[in-house]
């Protein structure tokens, strides 16, 4: 069996392996090919490693790189023509993805196209549903209430479960949180990075001269961002504050609480219950064309799968010191309603099913490809 992966972002990345993993102990002869991250790449050296390239975010930033995309979009196209994969599985990146499994379709390729993660177009673009049906042969989606959204379109859709459950659960390291001790995630990218940790940083300014006694941690995702973070520290200098590279999991179990970067690692601090607060900012073009679009009353996924705002979002201009301070400080504060936000955060979490995820993805798409299990 010769399959297609194509990931663009860390977290794709990690699901793509996850996914691998299962796929190769259902089929020890299945080959991959394809485009993803680190992880992918160390299960399969015929999948290279682009996602520090790929994994922009925005629609300002993407247009500054239109012309590396679309040479990377033409070399993809050839390279699937060349293989005659069984299968294609595009795994979230809706921007490349959606408009791979187009111009598949339209240049004629005849094997199955298969979504994993389904892009979160209910909340940006519903009339892509329609459209998407007619491209692809089948969509395992992460979220329960997304399943009936797709197959009203006609579109044959699984319910795999929330495969970051299972990941996360399987790493917890069982420790106790430390009183006194704000965690800050500002995000993975060098862009979320310059937007976020400088207003993280100036926060934890004023927490310091209402709270000495507090201690801060950092979260980097590699150390290249690590020393980005170092130096926009100097400029607004913290005391008590370290940086940590590649721990965010085990960080969330440390903290008292923290800020947490829109994202997947929002989903990540709900697994790992950690009492947190939702920061977004981006370039005021990318904001106004995304307030255009979207289409759900909040950002965070918490909170749109409880339908309330259970986790509190500053989302740009409200992403600023004064009311992160004073938010971080509450939690931290206040015991009670730590306890009742780790609580909510159990019960949305509960409604992912995740234990599992990545071996029924697996089985279906193995099936799906055109062989039996």
């Amino acid at each position: 069996m010769r399959l297609f992966l194509l990931s663009g972002e860390r977290s794709g990345d990690r699901h793509g392996a996850g996914l691998m993993e299962e796929m190769r102990a259902l089929r020890p002869d299945v080959e991959f090919h394809g485009l993803g991250g680190a992880e992918m790449h160390a299960l399969a050296p015929a999948i290279p490693d682009w996602v520090e390239e790929a994994g922009v975010v925005g629609f300002v930033e993407v247009l500054k790189k239109y012309g590396w995309f679309k040479k990377k979009f033409a070399g993809t196209m050839a390279h699937i023509a060349e293989l005659k994969p069984d299968a294609v599985v595009l795994i979230d990146y809706p921007g490349f993805n959606l408009r791979l499994a187009k111009a598949l379709r339209e240049g004629g390729y005849r094997g199955k196209i298969i979504y994993y993660i389904s892009p979160q177009v209910w909340a940006w673009h519903r009339s892509r549903i329609p459209k998407m049906g007619k491209l692809l042969d089948l969509m395992i989606c992460i979220f329960p209430f997304e399943k009936d959204l797709y197959e009203s379109s006609g579109l044959r859709t699984i319910f795999g479960g929330h495969p970051l459950v299972e990941y996360h659960r399987r790493r917890r390291t069982g420790g106790t949180r430390k009183p006194g001790l704000i965690g800050l995630f500002p995000g993975s990218r060098r862009r979320e990075i310059a937007k976020h940790f400088p207003v993280l940083l100036q926060a934890a300014q004023q927490m310091k001269v209402q709270r000495p006694a507090l201690k801060f941690v950092a979260s980097a995702a590699s150390e290249k961002l690590a020393a980005i973070m170092r130096g926009m520290a100097a400029e607004f200098p913290v005391a008590d504050l370290t940086i940590e590279t590649g721990t965010a999991a085990a960080l969330m179990q440390r903290v008292s609480c923290g800020a947490v970067a829109s994202g997947t690692a929002t989903l990540e601090a709900a697994i790992h219950g950690l009492p947190y607060c939702l920061i977004y900012k981006v370039s005021p073009g990318t904001y106004l064309a995304g307030k255009l679009l979207i289409r759900v009353k909040w950002l965070g996924i918490v909170n749109i799968l409880a339908g309330r705002e259970v986790v509190r979002e500053f989302i740009q201009g409200r992403c600023a010191p004064k009311p992160l301070a004073k938010e971080l400080l509450r939690l931290n504060d206040d015991s009670a309603a730590r306890a009742a936000l780790v609580q909510e955060l159990e019960a949305v979490v509960a409604t992912l099913a995740g234990d599992g995820a990545y071996a029924r993805a697996a089985a279906a798409i193995v099936a799906e490809a055109g062989e039996t299990v």
